[in-house]
């Protein structure tokens, strides 16, 4: 699935900088990124009462 985002000028020249340090295209970085964070919020999620 293809999405579209925004992100501010701070966010995008931080993924820009990862992405060429780690030489992978800008999306898959920050598709990897918010994949991390999904499943950190899914165990938080699972850790609440």
């Amino acid at each position: 699935m293809r999405l579209t985002i925004d992100l501010d000028a701070a966010a995008a020249a931080f993924y820009t900088r990862v992405a060429e340090s780690a030489r992978l295209p800008l999306e898959t970085v920050v598709a990897d990124a918010l994949f991390k964070l999904a499943g950190e919020l899914s165990l938080e999620a699972l850790r609440k009462p």
